[in-house]
């Protein structure tokens, strides 16, 4: 289930394909829900509620109302025993920022100090509470999109003067002096594979420039990796981690429907092949308890 194609959706087509599994490629915007006594969910000719499973490739951007009814969808299809990877709760928690972040800090995951607010007054408190340097990222948003580091008190007050006509969030995080930029790939409780990102900027996303190479974690980095991905419930997940210069981790985003032809391409993991056999596994741990409703 996505937007459209593609090179990722055709990396899923081929590994399914592969394992002798029938296939659809679902359009998310093209998704009818219909209660009628019962709650059904369709995409196109296709009933999403007789499938074995729905694997989430991308929720587009559309308004509130849309995305919101997008991952009720999902909800409807989880309750009528389809699992859906990743499912809607782990999207929920995963699509804001905020919510992502108090839940790593309440699993005891170290992340950078972070303050969300809506008013520029209190953006600007926030400013000179984290240091007077700060990454503004929208509370929604993925591939570094809408991230601005502002490092001078004027230039604050001008950004946060400018988000408040958007009647934006802020969301500021401090800015850390780090050694590493990491992207680990988890996939069914384990790290399949990681690269370190590099850049000679602020910002390591590889849709904004940054290069990649292969990585190995620490055993220590892993396990952050695996707890972070368990407080938000993801089956798979891109876990962007900084080795900062105190020689601490910290765990910066945690990614529900990641991108990975940088990290494939770096590393040679088969994350298509991965995704699959997870995706195997959780059909056959789900079958018996679908044969009983």
């Amino acid at each position: 289930m996505g937007s459209t194609g593609g090179w990722h959706a055709q990396q899923l087509i081929d590994a399914l394909a592969a394992r002798g599994h029938e296939h659809h490629l679902v359009p998310v915007t093209r998704m009818l829900g219909r209660i009628d006594g019962d709650v059904t969910v369709r995409s196109r000719e296709l009933s999403l509620d007789g499938c074995d499973a729905v694997l989430v490739r991308g929720i587009p951007r559309g308004s509130l109302e849309q995305v919101i009814f997008r991952v009720d969808a999902l909800h409807a299809l989880e309750a009528r025993g389809v699992p859906c990877i990743n499912g809607p709760r782990a999207i929920e928690r995963t699509i804001d920022k905020f919510l992502t972040s108090a839940l790593l800090a309440e699993a005891g995951v170290p992340t950078p100090r972070t303050i969300a607010c809506e008013r520029v007054e209190d953006a600007l408190e926030a400013f000179a509470e984290l240091g007077g340097d700060v990454i503004v990222k929208p509370l929604f948003g993925s591939m570094g999109a809408g991230m601005t580091r502002v490092d001078d008190a004027d230039v604050a007050y001008r950004v946060f003067h400018a988000l408040a006509l958007e009647r934006a969030v802020y969301y500021l995080q401090e800015t850390l002096a780090h050694d590493r930029d990491l992207r680990a790939f988890v996939v069914g409780g384990r790290v399949l594979a990681a690269i370190e990102r590099v850049t000679d900027g602020w910002r390591g996303n590889l849709a904004r420039g940054a290069s990649a190479r292969g990585a190995k974690l620490t055993a220590a980095q892993e396990r952050l990796c695996l707890q972070a991905a368990a407080a938000v419930g993801v089956d798979y997940a891109g876990v962007d981690l900084l080795r900062a210069a105190d020689g601490r981790d910290y765990l910066l985003e945690l990614n529900s429907i990641p991108g990975w032809s940088g990290l494939q391409k770096a590393t040679g993991a088969d994350v298509a092949a991965a995704l699959v056999a997870h995706l195997e596994a959780v059909v056959s741990e789900a079958r018996p308890a679908r044969a009983t409703r």
